[in-house]
This record gives structure tokens, C-alpha cells and sequence, in this order.
């Protein structure tokens, strides 16, 4: 500890009151490596268990040509408008 100019110098240890091991970055580290690891075996768990047909277009188009559904109330899947007969 110095004294210059009635102002007080203490060294970055002695204010600390103890050093700085640097812990905190391993913490950090460790817990980012382990957030992905649970994430990607949450994601390829579920990838792995999905059924392979998940249906899709195919299956509402289907589904209204079954009489099942509206075929309005299925966004992209709406009946055609009838072909106007010529006179």
C-alpha cells in the first residue's frame, strides 16, 4: 500500500482480499458442453422415436376427398372452382 498525494494505492490482491483462480470460465465452459450434449440427445431421441409418415398434403388432400374434413378450413387444400361451361 502507497501513499501518494494524500491518495491511497493498493495492489489489485490486497483489495480483492484473495486471488482470482479463474473458475468461472470452466464453469461456463463446462455448462455450455453440457446444454449441447443434452439438447442434441433430446433432439436425436425424438428424430429417432417420430413415426416415418407425419403426414402431409397427401393425407388432408385425402381426408377431403373422403368427405372427413372442410375443405376450406385446410390452407392449401381448397376445391377447385367448377370449369365454366361454354354456351
Amino acid at each position: 500500500m502507497d501513499t501518494r498525494n494524500e491518495e491511497i494505492h493498493v495492489e489489485k490482491t490486497d483489495a480483492r482480499a484473495g486471488a482470482t483462480p479463474n473458475v468461472v470460465r470452466y464453469v461456463l465452459l463446462i455448462s455450455l458442453v453440457l446444454v449441447v450434449v443434452a439438447l442434441s440427445a433430446i433432439w436425436i431421441v425424438g428424430a429417432v422415436n417420430a413415426p416415418d409418415e407425419t403426414g402431409g398434403p397427401a393425407d388432408t388432400r385425402e381426408a377431403v376427398q373422403r368427405g372427413e374434413v372442410d375443405p376450406q378450413a385446410q390452407p392449401g387444400v381448397q376445391t377447385p372452382e367448377p370449369a365454366p361451361t361454354p354456351n
